[in-house]
């Protein structure tokens, strides 16, 4: 069993917004299988699935970002998993726009988000795949600013090719 765990800030006021780029591509795969994740469980939005006959839990916390790991430490709890079967999928300002980094374990870095659960589950030893919403533009503007801020029209319209690439990097890890 794995559990992908896309982060993100619920409410529509962050929906397209860079900091949710973790919940837009759970959107993506879940529409790519036909599912919806939309059942609320463990404070976060849930699906669950088969892929390759194995059970894989698509997360979307509900926490809000620096919260994240009060969720996703009840979901390892209650789907009793190893810390390497939980993948977590977020943005990162650190890396251009549209970069994939895959790691399977390392710190929390800048993101507030990953500190919280790399602080909650008391390891280090996490997956991730990061996806890059940085560039020259964020350099000079305050970083809570970029990350709510919505994305242009033109970044929208490379997020399917970007998807894409983290969905090769998912499988990766799936088949593992």
């Amino acid at each position: 069993m794995k559990i992908i765990v896309g982060l993100g800030n619920p409410g529509k006021e962050y929906d397209k917004t860079r900091h949710n780029i973790g919940w837009m591509f759970l959107d993506y795969f879940a529409d790519k299988n036909n599912v919806d994740i939309s059942k609320e469980k463990l404070d976060s939005k849930i699906c669950e699935i088969k892929l390759n006959n194995e059970k894989i839990v698509l997360v979307k916390p509900l926490t809000y970002m620096n919260l994240s790991g009060n969720a996703v430490v009840k979901l390892k709890n209650w789907y009793k998993v190893e810390d390497d079967d939980i993948i977590i999928i977020y943005d990162d300002i650190d890396i251009n726009f549209g970069t994939i980094r895959f790691r399977e374990k390392g710190s929390g870095g800048s993101h507030n988000g990953m500190k919280n659960i790399v602080q909650m589950l008391n390891t280090e030893q996490i997956p991730r795949i990061r996806i890059g919403i940085g560039g020259l533009k964020h350099e000079k503007q305050d970083l809570k600013d970029f990350v709510l801020e919505k994305f242009r029209q033109n970044e929208l319209n490379e997020l399917n090719d970007i998807f894409k690439l983290v969905e090769e990097k998912l499988n990766d890890f799936l088949d593992k």
